[in-house]
């Protein structure tokens, strides 16, 4: 391999870090949605044995809907890391590619098409999160909205 080809190489393999690295920003706001989420839960469940009535079904409504949305930021941020692994995976098979003379490109194309998938896939639920999140706040909000 030529220097030619080996910046060639490098060039193609730097493409999937550059997916890596947006990737890894919206991991790091998942995860911190995550323990914002679970703080409150453990807040609302030390709170419902403090209240009675409308009072404590409205504590336990809330803490219903914070359970669902950490299994989907569990969910979410699952997948997002899957598609930092496959992206990891990419860049290994390019390097590969490349360095060996070989051709995975049906691997590539199926590594790639996969990456993305778990990308689409976890912004998805992310968003589902943000609207229990607001369905959440409404029914706190029911008095005065």
């Amino acid at each position: 391999m030529d220097n030619a080809q080996l910046i060639s190489a490098l060039q193609t393999v730097i493409s999937p870090v550059v997916l890596i690295s947006g990737v890894g920003m919206l991991v790091l706001s998942m995860t911190n949605r995550f323990s914002h989420t679970s703080n409150r839960a453990r807040l609302l469940a030390q709170q419902r044995h403090e209240v009675e009535g409308v009072a404590r079904e409205r504590v336990e409504s809330q803490i219903r809907i914070l359970h669902r949305r950490l299994r989907i930021l569990l969910l979410a941020t699952t997948l997002a890391l899957g598609s930092v692994l496959i992206a990891a995976l990419l860049i290994v098979t390019l390097f590969a590619n490349y360095l060996f003379g070989t051709t995975f490109r049906g691997l590539i194309v199926v590594l790639f098409a996969l990456s993305l998938l778990s990308l689409v896939l976890s912004l998805i639920l992310f968003i589902r999160d943000m609207s229990l999140s607001l369905i959440a706040l409404q029914e706190d909000l029911q008095d005065v909205l």
